[in-house]
């Protein structure tokens, strides 16, 4: 069976990632506004967790929220590459933990890079004790769908043809699925719409720069973007998105993704026909009559 073809170029994204790193990793607001949210969402939870494990999450905003959770006594900080603040580095498609790890495993704002999701998340499953917690935060949905339109429009016009530029980012459902794959049990999906304002798309580019989000798609155009293109898309997303203001959106969903590992005492689904009291007694109303206006 022939390998199917990597979606990202990991070279051109641990270079991207290199010169991010040197640069102080790009603005915080994304970072911190999930760091925040892995705060809030440990605290909904009354498993105790002692070691954690961040995997590959930018910045050090999301290990610094494990550290501060109660209980806690370990988080190792594995970062896509070796820098500041990291324990080790390491690919999230290949990790090199043995069976049974961790408590908890924490990626934000990472997995969106993986050629190989179902297998990252798979090896994240193994590396969790049993009852063990991943929670994983990634863009995905409608992310950067302005910028994808606008860079498709102005090509079309100017070059009379489309190269991909913007990564493809998965649905939640899609994501969902892919916790059962991999053995979740009691998989949680959500997603986070973030919509952030620019003054123009360079500052948006600027910022995914900064980022380490560059292309790094396997199948980019690996000539120069053309000045007339650029302009041309610049113009069309202001068109399309820009408001009264001047200003232009960008919009960033973070997708959320919970799972356990298993464990015998944990809450089981209820078997399809399983259930001993009919929905029309819960509600009180004869079997079949019309719903009441709400």
């Amino acid at each position: 069976m022939s390998e199917v073809p990597a979606l990202v170029d990991r070279r051109a994204l641990q270079l991207a990632r290199a010169r991010s790193l040197r640069g102080g990793e790009g603005p915080d607001f994304l970072r911190r506004r999930v760091a925040e949210d892995v705060a809030d969402r440990l605290a909904a939870t009354l498993r105790p967790f002692t070691e954690a494990l961040d995997l590959v999450s930018p910045g050090g905003e999301t290990a610094a929220a494990l550290a501060a959770r109660p209980g806690v006594t370990r988080v190792v900080r594995a970062a896509a590459l070796a820098g500041p603040g990291a324990d080790l580095a390491c690919d999230p498609e290949a990790l090199p933990f043995a069976p049974e790890s961790f408590d908890l495993i924490v990626s934000t704002l990472a997995l969106q890079f993986a050629n190989d999701l179902p297998g990252a998340l798979a090896q994240c499953r193994r590396a969790l004790r049993p009852d063990g917690l991943m929670l994983a935060a990634l863009l995905g949905g409608d992310t950067l769908t302005e910028l994808r339109q606008a860079f498709a429009a102005a090509e079309g016009e100017v070059e009379g043809g489309l190269s991909p530029r913007v990564l493809p980012f998965a649905d939640v459902r899609a994501l969902g699925g892919l916790l059962q794959r991999a053995g979740f049990a009691l998989p949680v999906t959500d997603v986070d719409r973030v919509t952030v304002r620019y003054p123009h798309a360079l500052a948006l580019m600027a910022d995914l720069r900064a980022w380490g989000a560059t292309n790094a798609l396997a199948e980019r155009r690996r000539t120069p973007l053309r000045r007339a293109t650029l302009g041309r898309m610049i113009e069309i997303y202001g068109e399309r998105f820009g408001d009264p203001d001047g200003r232009v959106r960008a919009t960033f969903d973070i997708v959320w993704l919970s799972g356990w590992a298993p464990h015998p005492d944990q809450q089981k689904p209820l078997r399809p026909g399983s259930a001993r009291t009919r929905l029309a007694d819960a509600l009180g109303v004869p079997e079949g009559a019309p719903k009441r206006p709400g």
